[in-house]
């Protein structure tokens, strides 16, 4: 007669550990599931892609950065986050009533600028929203970040031009079709400088993007993570 099972004796499986990972060169996590990215404390983090990937979308679901903000946000871990969005927020009180392609330069200028300060000035990590479909741009921001003595890592959403489209139909707000084909065209010549294109990754993280890490995710890949934290100060 088979004895009966001791239940007691035989312990529930246990869940398998959030992947956490400290990202360092370049990390491709496209199909891939990770719970966590950790980062150092006064790490400058930057989250880019074609217009519609979801920067803003990232920004406000791990840093809780509304869209309706019109200033930087300071999260309660300590983290300043700066999107573009907030300074067109801001400017709309002012500008509102001109047609926003008339006045989208100044609102560059602005985020820029706030990048800018931010990286000499503030305390703690600073996460940041930027298409990085410029070269100057990645430029400016990697050498502020070196001025300001802070590490530059970078958040890479990697999606199809057609997924970005619905990304902008869905916020109510569409890139003309010349901007967003040549933000499209300066994505694929930098992933493919990534070797993201189907040649395999490469490492350390070469021109154009000189910062201390670059991680690629694709939507689903973005969506598994569910928190990013920065070691204490």
């Amino acid at each position: 007669m088979t004895p009966p099972l001791d239940s007691a004796a035989t312990p529930p499986p246990r869940s398998a550990p959030p992947r956490i990972i400290a990202p360092h060169a370049l990390v491709d996590l496209r199909a891939s599931e990770v719970d966590q990215l950790h980062y150092p404390a006064a790490s400058v983090l930057v989250f880019a892609g074609v217009p519609g990937a979801g920067k803003s979308t990232a920004l406000h679901r791990f840093f809780a950065a509304g869209p309706d903000a019109e200033e930087p946000v300071r999260t309660a871990s300590g983290a300043l986050v700066l999107d573009s969005n907030h300074t067109r927020n801001r400017l709309r009180h002012r500008l509102g009533r001109v047609p926003y392609p008339l006045w989208r330069p100044l609102v560059h200028l602005e985020h820029y600028r706030a990048i800018r300060d931010a990286l000499r000035t503030a305390d703690g990590p600073v996460a940041i929203h930027d298409c990085a479909t410029f070269a100057w741009s990645r430029r400016m921001i990697a050498r502020w970040a070196v001025t300001g003595r802070r590490e530059l890592h970078m958040v890479l959403i990697d999606v199809p031009p057609t997924q970005a489209r619905h990304g902008q139909v869905t916020r109510g707000r569409r890139v003309n079709s010349v901007a967003f084909t040549a933000h499209c065209r300066r994505w694929e010549r930098m992933m493919q400088s990534l070797g993201a294109r189907g040649a395999g990754p490469v490492a350390p993280v070469p021109e154009p993007l000189d910062s201390a890490s670059v991680v690629i995710v694709d939507r689903p890949s973005l969506t598994a993570v569910t928190r990013i934290t920065f070691d204490a100060a």
